[in-house]
């Protein structure tokens, strides 16, 4: 699905990764990530697809409501068993989007 996000600016974040061969307990953490993601204020909406690379872009309204999203705790330990468990490579960009069409 493609998000529906209202009119410039706002802010993307863009979630690069390939998966490790461990991937036990990924997708249901993944689906409450993004759950949760959906509660936190400023935040508007989230594309994502994976293949051989994974790539998630999630949409927000300012750099500090994605500030708090980084801080959430339940985001960090999610961020942690990532690192540890099922990515074996991630880069993380944050962007302004200046023009939607």
């Amino acid at each position: 699905m493609i998000a529906n996000t209202p009119k410039t600016p706002y802010y993307a974040v863009i979630f690069t990764s390939i998966m490790s061969k461990n991937e036990k307990g990924y997708n249901s953490m993944s689906d409450k990530m993004v759950a949760l993601a959906s509660q936190q204020e400023g935040f508007l909406g989230i594309e994502s697809a994976r293949n051989d690379i994974g790539i998630t872009v999630s949409y927000w309204k300012s750099l500090d409501a994605i500030t708090k999203w980084k801080m959430n705790i339940e985001h960090t330990e999610a961020r942690n068993l990532g690192r540890e468990q099922w990515y074996d490579t991630f880069k993380v960009r944050i962007c302004k989007v200046e023009r939607d069409y």
